[in-house]
């Protein structure tokens, strides 16, 4: 599957296409929808079925370092809820979720047990992200559709489950893994101790 199919796939999707078509309305500096609901929607694809299966979350985030206020990230994820929830399928219930990835730092340890350094774009935070299908934002710029993918899309593309282990622990991984393994036991799933690193054309 190539980046052609990539964006048929998001722009036919009833949940990526309609937060997408709105992406000018978000008004966030350095913003992206990525990670789960982006892979999910691909690897929906890939297997046959319903587009939103499994899909919990929708991931927007940004980077705005000249101002860190939890209040200020809150706002912003209740005006984009307000923009965007009323455009959604109605049966289908997902959350909302928008960070801004200047401040992960600042909570990350309280979470994860262990602290990180500050992100330097949202870009380098998408480094970071669980694994590599998933390391991916996508915006529209102009109309286009503009993709990060660090690790380029061939994991995403092919069904590949791949450990990026920048920042994440083995159990966070594992629990991932189980959780997909029941919604996409079609993927190919690769242990935390591979060691093959993905292609990135």
């Amino acid at each position: 599957m190539s980046p052609r199919s990539l964006e048929a796939i998001v722009r036919g999707h009833p949940l990526l296409a309609v937060v997408l078509d709105r992406g000018a309305a978000w008004a966030l500096p350095d913003a992206w929808l990525v990670a789960g609901a982006v892979a999910q929607g691909v690897w929906n694809a890939r297997t046959g079925r319903d587009p939103v299966h499994g899909i919990r979350d929708i991931d927007i985030v940004y980077f705005d370092a000249a101002d860190l206020s939890a209040e200020t990230e809150a706002a912003h994820e209740a005006r984009l809820r307000d923009l965007l929830v009323p455009h959604l399928p109605a049966n289908v219930p997902v959350k909302l979720d928008v960070k801004n990835e200047a401040r992960v730092h600042l909570w990350y340890s309280d979470v994860f047990g262990h602290g990180i350094d500050p992100y330097r774009s949202t870009k380098d935070a998408i480094t970071t992200f669980p694994t590599t299908a998933t390391s991916i934002g996508i915006r529209l710029d102009a109309g286009a559709l503009n993709v990060c993918a660090p690790f380029g899309i061939d994991d995403l593309m092919g069904g590949i489950v791949r450990p990026n282990k920048r920042q994440i622990t083995r159990t966070v991984y594992d629990k991932k893994v189980a959780r997909w393994r029941t919604l996409w036991p079609e993927l190919t799933y690769l242990p935390w101790d591979h060691t093959q690193p993905p292609s990135t054309t």
